[in-house]
């Protein structure tokens, strides 16, 4: 039988670089992985939606290049070759994930692993069953789409992962689920044209965010991708057929070609024998950890969404993982608890930190300064003039506890503020760091100075 110092169940963000770092340290590691390396983000979520929004986003600039005296003429898309593109982007990177393993001597074995007892690990793939010895066991399993129980089982009706391997865009599309993921979905397929109807039982989409940020978002969905967003309502008496699918919100009837699910995300333990290692889920089939990622047995630990309390982010589960594997091979660290946020609608939302919402909830006093991107030369110069970003700092130190911006670049411009809120800069330290002009990172400073009055490029508040 086969013995690792580390072995690591899952090959996805947390995974991988679990077993790459332990093997840094010097362990002897194997990596389990039931289906494909890079798991979920890269083969069914972050890397392929990314992929073909990237596409519908050229496509919309492309149909609307007249603003900016270009005239390209008819433009088309072909989504089957934007599909054999998202493929082959996924296909690279996961060849890339093997090299990697590789190169740093971690032993890939692929079936699904099973615990026999907290040390010993059974591995079954084609029907046949090997076991193996580990001292240390990283659970990095992940997650997947949920699919509750009052929806229909038809071709019709399918969740984000069926709704990729689509060679063909449907003509009209209802989102089920006003999320991250639905937001995303919809906001590509409306960018090719596509009908699209979100339907969300919560009173807002994303309702995660502040306030502002979601009237932003859903102001430019609607207006600008013409997407209709239905709020506070459940959608019911969910039909499929072999033309479509129809339901009622309200009073209202939605008729679609597709039925897109995204209502959430469970944790992946099918299989696993948890019980036999002596760990125990918790309400929400999670696995709990402590700081330095161990579950209540002392020789296994557990990272990402399958834990509890996970943000369900695949930067998130990396970090986690690294923790993971340190703290394995007798190096203890703690998992960072400042996460970054990145949302890749139309516009892209960037959050890290204290939101507004959030500091009321925990009664902190906070200030804010806010900067429209429309002041920005850059951003007018290159016909993206959508959006904002906020500093929220507390009102006594001046301390920034938390960064959001929507509009264009969003995800890349969170991690400056990332690094700021880290470094525990306050409002005035990073108001007079010189940012370079023309940039829109330049909005960072703009807000900070907006936040303690003195904004140059912002017209003063009207004095009562």
């Amino acid at each position: 039988m086969e013995k690792f110092d580390v072995v690591v169940i899952g090959a996805g963000p947390g995974g991988y670089p679990a077993a790459i770092r332990a093997a840094q340290l010097g362990a002897s590691v194997a990596i389990i992985e039931r289906e494909a390396l890079g798991g979920t983000c890269l083969n069914w979520g972050c890397i392929p939606t990314k992929t073909l929004i990237a596409s519908s986003d050229l496509y919309h600039r492309i149909k609307h290049a007249a603003d900016l005296g270009i005239k390209p003429g008819r433009a088309s898309f072909d989504y089957a070759a934007m599909k054999d593109r998202k493929d082959g982007v996924v296909t690279r990177l996961q060849g890339g994930v093997g090299q990697l393993l590789k190169a740093n001597g971690v032993k890939v074995i692929k079936g699904q692993a099973e615990f026999v007892s907290r040390t010993r690990i059974a591995v079954t793939r084609q029907g046949k069953t090997r076991q193996i010895e580990a001292a240390r066991t990283i659970i990095a399993t992940g997650s997947t789409s949920a699919m509750p129980g009052f929806i229909p089982t038809h071709k019709r009706v399918m969740e984000s992962r069926a709704f990729l391997d689509l060679a063909e865009l449907p003509k009209s599309l209802t989102v089920l689920g006003g999320g991250v993921i639905g937001c995303e979905f919809a906001c590509m397929a409306a960018q090719l044209g596509c009908k699209v109807t979100v339907v969300e039982m919560l009173e807002d989409i994303l309702v995660v965010l502040d306030a502002d940020l979601r009237r932003e978002l859903r102001r430019h969905m609607v207006k600008h991708l013409k997407i209709k967003v239905l709020t506070g309502e459940a959608m019911q008496d969910i039909t499929p057929t072999a033309e479509g699918v129809s339901g009622t919100v309200g009073k209202k009837t939605v008729t679609s070609e597709i039925l897109l699910v995204s209502v959430g995300r469970t944790p992946v333990t099918d299989g696993l024998g948890l019980a036999n290692a002596g760990i125990a889920l918790d309400q929400s089939g999670c696995i709990g950890v402590d700081a330095h990622c161990r579950s209540a047995i002392a020789n296994i630990f557990a990272i990402g969404d399958v834990t509890s309390g996970s943000t369900q982010l695949a930067h998130a589960a990396t970090a986690e993982g690294i923790t993971a594997a340190e703290n394995a091979c007798g190096q203890p660290t703690d998992a960072d608890t400042l996460v970054p946020a990145c949302i890749f609608t139309a516009p892209e939302i960037g959050c890290v930190g204290l939101s507004e919402q959030d500091a009321a909830a925990q009664g902190i006093d906070v200030a804010v300064g806010t900067y429209r991107l429309s002041g920005l030369g850059k951003a007018m110069a290159a016909g993206e003039e959508v959006g904002f970003v906020k500093w929220v700092a507390d009102a006594r130190t001046d301390q920034l506890l938390g960064a959001h911006a929507i509009g264009a670049h969003a995800t890349e411009l969170i991690a400056e503020a990332c690094a700021a809120i880290r470094a525990e800069l306050t409002a005035e330290e990073l108001g007079r760091t010189i940012h370079c002009h023309p940039t829109f990172s330049e909005a960072w400073m703009e807000a900070a100075h907006a936040l303690h009055g003195i904004c140059i490029h912002q017209p003063p508040k009207r004095r009562r």
